[in-house]
């Protein structure tokens, strides 16, 4: 991670445990007022929509009739207490501070710097963290803009509840400053659509300026730990909401500070995290996705506010859409649930399947001027729909080889493969991994993320090497796991590239790996894709392992995989393998499991040849 990282976090950590850190942040600080609601209607700067009242004018989404089926579930559960979490799954809430799993309780008298982010006791921390990001109003506010019943009450009674159960910078709300973000877009969403709401009162307002103003002074005091220690969609999402909040809240002392510097950093984040092929360096479909909302904000506000971004932000947003849709498969809109996924979609504006990027690729290209299909999301951006052509089917294999990525669409099938080298921190041992995708289906898929905070066995199962459709030496990652987050031993040296000959796609890829093994293994993959057929061969070579150890060829297929395709494979002098079915786990949305049967090849030789095609 480098000197600066390392002297950073023992700086913070110092700072932290001798309590300099905890007096940055004070508690219970006097209420102020920054200016009146009266005043705050009449501020120049635009949101997305002027109000409630002026987006139902003659909106055909505004009927007046019952929504879809998803969009009545989600509140029919709210009005009994329960939460959809992750997208995944429901949960009853009954307060901002339990964790509806294992029903511990923080304690929201105990400063934000005493509370830890992994504890076995408390579970993983986000089950209380999901309700507080206040996600959840949109399903209120859709429901509210779909069927007409006024639901401005009990999104401010929300609010309300939020303030008085988490006093300033106490509790586990106060601990994460993305969440905080999150929170303050989302709040400051609600504020805009209710703007002319008799349910919005002095009284309220001032409460809701006056917890926004903390928030902020939080985020910004404690800045350096995304940008530095984390620097991910972290650093994005904060940066992002300095900017917005200076924009939209210009009474506060500080606003125009956070604006300038909010804007800069933001900048400075987009040109550093997404790398020139448009790639993302957390190496997570799903976390490329919550960068794909925050650049839509970004660029629409700005927009409307007739402001603009350095250069470099358009571009790295125009190659971020290329790289997801070279990703995505037309048919579902679905991507590869490749690298971590927490569940995050932070502004659900549409109850499309959690999984289908469309709505939110659709709409920033919509803001980048690019056509892109009629989705629910550029409604509320105030996108005007683009009719056109549709976009052209690239056929030709395509490599991002900044960030390691290589697709091929041909026929009805979509062919991605992992192949890169390391210079920001990785997540996952998962280099060389293939999935495979048939008209619509992931017959050849990655395991998913389940829990960042979970057994070890759990964690370094959906982390490491094993859950992935590539190779394992023995019982060893690619790469040396660590504690949480971290890996040691990064792949460093990693080459991939696309050439076709005759009526074949090939992908060539090596990378050097196993280095807590040896220094000199080298993992090489060859993956045939025949033309306009459904046939693939894989061939993996490993070179320099000791002789002692095993590789075994790892696939994850999808049920139907079974009913559908058949996969033989062979060693270097033609000898059968027989395939071992093992216990694998699938892990499609956050915080869920099932079993599922995982395919795995095993030899002392150091070459495999794997044939996977139609029955």
């Amino acid at each position: 991670m480098g000197p600066r990282y390392v002297r950073f976090r023992l700086t913070y950590e110092l700072r932290r445990r001798t309590g300099l850190l905890k007096a940055k942040f004070p508690t219970r600080p006097p209420a102020k007022s920054y200016t009146s609601l009266h005043d705050w209607k009449q501020l120049p700067p635009r949101f997305f929509f002027e109000s409630r009242e002026s987006l139902r004018i003659d909106s055909p989404l505004a009927t007046g009739q019952l929504p879809d089926a998803s969009l009545q579930e989600q509140f029919n559960e709210y009005q009994k207490g329960n939460l959809l979490f992750f997208s995944a799954k429901y949960y009853p809430v009954t307060d901002w501070l339990t964790n509806p799993t294992n029903q511990y309780c923080y304690d929201a008298t105990k400063h934000w710097t005493e509370i830890p982010d992994f504890s076995p006791t408390a579970g993983d921390i986000k089950y209380v963290w999901e309700k507080s990001r206040f996600a959840f109003l949109y399903s209120l506010i859709r429901y509210d803009f779909q069927t007409g019943e006024d639901l401005a009450e009990t999104v401010f009674k929300e609010i309300e509840s939020w303030i008085a159960a988490n006093p300033v910078n106490c509790g586990p709300n106060w601990r994460c400053s993305q969440e905080i973000s999150l929170r303050v877009l989302n709040w400051s969403f609600a504020l805009n659509y209710y703007k002319n709401s008799p349910s919005l009162t002095e009284v309220r307002f001032q409460s809701i300026m006056h917890t926004i103003y903390w928030q902020m002074l939080h985020v910004e005091a404690n800045i350096n730990f995304s940008r530095i220690a984390v620097r991910n969609n972290h650093a994005i999402t904060e940066t992002l909401t300095l900017y917005l909040v200076g924009l939209f809240y210009p009474f506060f002392p500080e606003s125009k500070r956070w604006k300038i510097r909010g804007k800069q950093w933001f900048e400075e984040e987009i040109a550093y995290q997404i790398y020139e092929d448009g790639t993302f360096l957390q190496f997570s479909m799903n976390y490329h996705r919550v960068v794909i909302q925050l650049l839509t904000w970004a660029i629409r506000l700005s927009e409307i506010n007739n402001e603009r971004f350095s250069n470099a932000v358009y571009e790295r947003a125009l190659k971020s859409v290329a790289f997801l849709r070279a990703c995505q498969d037309e048919k579902t809109g679905w991507l590869p649930n490749y690298g971590n996924n927490d569940g995050a979609l932070f502004f659900p504006l549409t109850t499309a399947p959690y999984r289908d990027y469309r709505p939110q690729l659709a709409a920033l290209e919509a803001a980048l001027g690019i056509e892109s299909e009629d989705v629910e999301d550029k409604f509320w951006y105030d996108l005007k729909s683009v009719n056109g052509q549709p976009k052209t089917t690239v056929i030709e294999p395509q490599s991002f080889s900044k960030g390691g990525y290589y697709t091929l669409r041909d026929a009805d099938t979509l062919t991605f493969i992992r192949c890169g080298a390391y210079k920001d921190r990785p997540f996952q041992a998962d280099n060389l991994h293939l999935d495979i995708w048939v008209n619509g289906e992931n017959i050849l898929r990655d395991a998913g993320s389940y829990l960042y905070n979970t057994d070890e066995k759990w964690v370094n199962y959906f982390a490491g090497t094993a859950s992935h459709n590539t190779l394992m030496l023995g019982s060893y990652n690619q790469m040396q796991k660590g504690s949480r987050f971290v890996w040691y031993d990064w792949v460093k040296d990693a080459k991939g590239m696309w050439k076709v000959e005759n009526e074949k796609f090939i992908f060539e890829g090596k990378i050097r790996a196993f280095t807590q093994v040896s220094k000199n293994i080298y993992h090489r993959r060859r993956v045939t894709k025949i033309k306009s057929e459904n046939k693939w061969l894989i061939e993996d070579w490993l070179e320099n392992a000791p002789n002692e150890l095993p590789i075994h060829q790892i696939w994850h297929p999808s049920e139907s995989f079974f009913e559908h395709f058949s996969i033989q494979a062979i060693t270097q002098n033609g000898s059968e393998l027989t395939v071992a079915v093992t216990e694998g786990w699938h892990s499609g949305v956050y915080g869920v499991k099932e079993p599922a049967r995982r395919l795995v090849f095993t030899t002392l030789e150091r070459y495999i040849r794997a044939a996977i095609q139609k029955k």
